[in-house]
């Protein structure tokens, strides 16, 4: 089976060939830094991170750039309101936000490219549009780009223009010739950042942003443009009608949009506060458990959050990772073997999901059966074929940035993390175990029982393994 990709453009899945054979130009539409990043923007990372991880473990030279926003209205504003420089400001959160991403365990793009990084390119591209006829400048200093003047305008979104479009009053606008015409260039207001440009003080529209960076970077055709599917209309509409016009060229050959987050079924909104940031997710819940939750929806589908969303998560990691623990011990000097059944059907199945439109919820949904596997081939000491297992999870989730880390440290992160929130140290529950091992020497079964029942109500579970006793947490119980 070869990659087949859903390309928003054509409303159907198609096989993935791209423009130039072995080598992939990718581009996704990154954040404007107006703040925090929140899990929408995390949402989006992930899911192109793994799409650029898969292509390339697929045999393909990926080149894939991703952009900040650094300078716009919401920039401006809330610059304005700490009293720093905008430019200072979108500073401070491009590097907040590389470093919660690569706490998430996601790669940089190959280029990660900014807005101010690139405005001579972007009065370039709007002077060849000018002079094409695209676009026009008013008396006012700001430039528009003539939707009239692409007759495919809306061919992305399938939609009439009159129906997509509100429109806005020209006298709002002056020199507007058609209310769907958009911004390429907005003239400085007062005190506002600027850059000289043929048309006077101004910085660029949003929109020829992606268009001027994409193309400078991949060129005029791109294999795949990517984003959330909040941007289909209009800012990627937008960049097809401004950049064919330029080009006279298909700007991309793949769309792909990825849903949006939902808070219990709503839009995420500052108005209703009940926005996610991505800073307070890393600090509640392991990378593992984060990409999990996002890879178990379908990438074009939005992600709804909801009570117990990301601890039913927990709990599966917290068991996988205890398995891989588990072998980890018992394995002794045997390594995988890459040729056996084990560590093929894990290989098979998770290219024949991904291979289907980047199914990672299918993909996710075998590991269920390779535990089951797993258990068995453990206790039957059958240790080969769990170390196949293992060592096939490992290597092809590592796409998805699963299961990477130290086994043991994520079993006692999480179990800590827990540990703490009952207030029970480690200390305490063996104190309480051998407290009931003695008890029970004495045949004082009632006391002995009473501590188990102590411990289980607290979440913690007892295994009497002959002489031996361990204990462990249980998270269906901690997490409620």
């Amino acid at each position: 089976m070869s990659l087949k990709i859903y390309n928003v453009l054509d409303g159907k899945k198609e096989d993935f060939v791209p423009l130039e054979e072995g080598k992939v130009k990718m581009y996704a539409c990154g954040i404007t830094v107006s703040g925090d990043a929140h899990i929408g923007h995390a949402y989006q990372a992930v899911i192109f991170d793994t799409i650029r991880k898969y292509l390339r473990a697929s045999g393909y030279d990926v080149t894939y750039v991703r952009n900040y926003t650094d300078v716009d209205d919401k920039i401006i504003i809330n610059s304005r309101k700490k009293g720093v420089d905008p430019i200072e400001f979108a500073e401070h959160y491009i590097e907040k936000t590389n470093k919660e991403m690569d706490e998430l365990g996601l790669e940089p793009p190959t280029i990660q490219s900014r807005a101010t990084e690139c405005i001579p390119d972007m009065i370039d591209f709007i002077s060849k549009l000018i002079d094409k006829g695209h676009a026009y400048a008013t008396p006012e200093g700001n430039v528009y780009f003539r939707v009239s003047s692409f007759p495919e305008y809306g061919k992305l979104s399938h939609q009439q223009i009159d129906e997509n479009m509100v429109g806005v009053r020209k006298d709002i606008e002056p020199g507007k010739e058609d209310d769907r015409d958009f911004a390429l260039w907005k003239a400085a207001g007062k005190d506002e950042i600027y850059w000289e440009s043929p048309w006077g003080k101004g910085r660029p529209g949003w929109h020829i942003e992606c268009s001027t960076m994409s193309m400078k970077y991949l060129g005029e055709t791109l294999d795949i443009h990517g984003g959330g599917k909040d941007l289909r209309f209009p800012h990627h509409e937008n960049e097809v009608a401004q950049s064919e016009s330029l080009t006279g060229k298909l700007f991309s050959r793949f769309w792909m949009h990825n849903g949006l987050v939902k808070i219990n079924g709503q839009k995420m909104s500052k108005s209703l506060g009940n926005g996610i940031l991505l800073e307070d997710l890393l600090k509640q819940y392991n990378p593992d458990v984060i990409k999990m939750t996002m890879l178990l929806n379908n990438y074009k589908s939005d992600l709804n959050v909801v009570d117990g969303l990301f601890e039913n998560s927990e709990e599966q990691i917290y068991m996988f990772y205890k398995l891989m623990l588990l072998v980890d011990k018992i394995k002794g000097d045997l390594t995988p073997d890459k040729e056996s059944e084990e560590y093929k059907e894990v290989h098979d199945n998770f290219v024949e999901a991904m291979d289907n439109d980047f199914n990672t919820s299918a993909a996710i949904s075998h590991l269920f059966t390779y535990a089951t596997q797993i258990n068995k081939a453990v206790n039957s000491k059958n240790y080969q074929r769990a170390v196949n297992y293992v060592g096939g999870i490992v290597d092809n989730y590592e796409i998805l940035g699963l299961f990477q880390q130290e086994p043991k440290q994520v079993v006692d992160q999480i179990k800590n993390k827990y540990l703490s929130a009952i207030d029970l140290s480690i200390e305490e529950i063996n104190k309480l175990i051998e407290e009931r091992i003695q008890y029970k020497y004495q045949k004082n079964y009632e006391e002995a029982d009473r501590i188990r029942n102590i411990l289980v109500e607290k979440g913690i579970v007892i295994n009497d393994r002959g002489q031996e006793v361990d204990w462990d947490i249980n998270l269906g119980v901690l997490k409620k």
